[in-house]
């Protein structure tokens, strides 16, 4: 994987892929009843006056949560991926929305997100968990739309795709960790930036040797000590692999080499990432953690939006720890580092393989040291293909479906040789 050509996050570009219209700006949020999608819907119903919505998607599974959004958004349409969930979102819509209250129209099927992102609107919020997301990111970007960014894996599976199509600065990211480097960006120009320094909590099991880490259960690893997030982003979260993937992201998102791309452990998660320049200084961004206000920065660039969240309590005392990165504990990281660079489908094998084997330790079939261990042999099984211009999306999906079988398998095995130790 080569150094992106361009900086497809720049934030000197004030005016990104179309200016901002003059009234309230038209927004789609797709995954809108996920945790990015609700915490958006929160910071719009408190701005009425900045946004307005005007299609909302979500997988099915929260029906009557959608209808509610829908009805107090005043959306125009809503799109659900599972097709056999439209009767039951048609039935919470009309049961929400009054006699003589338009009843938006339903999208439904594993199209509908995309279609709904390339919909009329000025701004596209991709909330969605997972590899499922690059669809409705290909199709916000082909219809020139500002693509706020939540869904990492979209532009990690995707990489060349999504790179092909995004115009400098049509991208504005949502993750707490690169909306802090977009920040920081603005203090000097591209040519003066030294290193990009990624920052992670650590999890929950911060500190803890890889021994200690082999017991680790599914409740263990879902109680994360700072964020709220859902299960895959908790777990990944916990063996440090949504770090690798945010290193991947880093370096498609700015144009900046891996080895110029450090991850540093900072447990109190209040500065979020920091920028080292040429001359010696780093600027750091810093702020409570709470998803509102990078998300409310994606919704709104170039403006920020008043009050997105709270700041830091600067009468109080503070104390900010920065901890080397343990990655024999954690080998997510230089796993992750190593499939950025091979390139090709080698980061959709990296990450289709990992959601596999998140569900498989969620299940018992794998201990928590199995997922990465796992996640590294289906990467040094499958290789890469394509690279650069020639990687396209059949390529991406057959990898991916390649990787979950895999994974599957490995994962299959290992839990029945962990059933027959304990029988």
């Amino acid at each position: 994987m080569t150094e992106s050509p361009v900086c497809l996050a720049d934030p000197h570009l004030r005016y990104p892929a179309q200016p901002p219209p003059e009234g309230p700006r038209e927004v789609v949020i797709l995954g809108s009843t996920g945790s990015i999608g609700t915490q958006a819907v929160d910071v719009i119903l408190r701005n009425p006056g900045l946004f307005t919505v005007t299609g909302l998607s979500a997988g099915g599974e929260r029906v009557d949560l959608l209808a509610e959004q829908a009805h107090r958004l005043g959306v125009r349409t809503v799109a659900v991926a599972r097709e056999d969930r439209a009767p039951a979102l048609r039935e919470a819509l009309r049961a929400r929305f009054g006699a003589g209250e338009p009843v938006p129209g339903v999208l439904a099927g594993p199209d509908a997100a995309a279609h709904l992102a390339a919909s009329p609107c000025h701004t596209v919020l991709n909330g969605i968990t997972g590899s499922i997301g690059l669809a409705p990111t290909l199709a916000a970007l082909e219809a020139g739309r500002v693509l706020a960014l939540a869904n990492k894996e979209s532009l990690i599976v995707g990489g060349p795709l999504v790179t092909g199509l995004a115009k400098p600065g049509q991208i504005v990211p949502v993750d707490s960790e690169h909306s802090a480097l977009f920040q920081a960006l603005l203090g000097g120009t591209r040519a003066e930036v030294a290193k990009l320094i990624v920052t992670a909590s650590g999890g929950p099991f911060r500190g803890r040797t890889r021994a200690e880490l082999a017991g680790v259960t599914p409740r263990d690893a879902l109680a994360h000590p700072t964020w709220d997030m859902g299960p895959v982003i908790t777990i990944n979260s916990a063996t440090l692999v949504n770090k690798g993937l945010e290193v991947i992201e880093a370096h498609l998102l700015y144009g900046i080499p891996f080895d110029r791309i450090e991850v540093v452990v900072h447990p109190q998660s209040y500065v979020h990432s920091m920028v080292e320049f040429t001359d010696g200084s780093t600027l750091a961004q810093a702020s409570p953690p709470d998803m509102r206000m990078p998300i409310a920065l994606g919704l709104g660039w170039p403006e920020r939006v008043p009050a997105a969240a709270a700041p830091v309590d600067w009468s109080r005392a503070h104390t900010w720890e920065f901890l080397p990165l343990d990655t024999d504990a954690f080998p997510s990281v230089p796993l992750a580092r190593k499939v950025g660079s091979l390139g090709g489908t080698a980061p959709a094998v990296f990450n289709a393989a990992n959601e596999e084997c998140v569900d498989a330790f969620l299940a018992g079939l794998l201990p928590f040291t199995g997922i990465v261990d796992t996640v590294a042999q289906v990467v040094e099984e499958q290789g890469t293909a394509g690279s650069g211009t020639s990687l396209t999306l059949p390529d991406v999906l057959e990898a991916e479906a390649g990787a979950r079988r895999r994974a599957r398998e490995l994962a299959g095995t290992a839990g029945r040789a962990n059933q027959e130790m304990t029988a």
